[in-house]
């Protein structure tokens, strides 16, 4: 996986409608929490459905957090990551 950019989510928070519009450029959310995995089209949904995804309690954008391609993955789930990244 080749990264572009970095961003240390404890030194610059992304809040969410910065974070909406990264999710916008994607074509697909995949969001973990716990064993819990939700995928999600964008163009098929409005900005609280992306907001409810990537979006934690802080009201930033949850980490850890990568685009890959045209999918955004929001959160730690490791099948998930498997079946991603392989």
């Amino acid at each position: 996986m080749n990264v572009v950019t970095r961003v240390d989510a404890r030194k610059r928070a992304i809040g969410r409608e910065e974070a909406i519009r990264i999710a916008r450029g994607a074509r697909e959310i995949v969001s973990a929490k716990g064993k819990l995995v939700k995928r999600l089209l964008t163009k098929d949904a409005d900005d609280d459905a992306i907001a409810a995804l990537i979006i934690g309690p802080s009201g930033n954008l949850r980490a850890p957090a990568f685009l890959t391609g045209k999918r955004l993955v929001v959160g730690f789930e490791e099948g998930a990551y498997r079946e991603l990244l392989t």
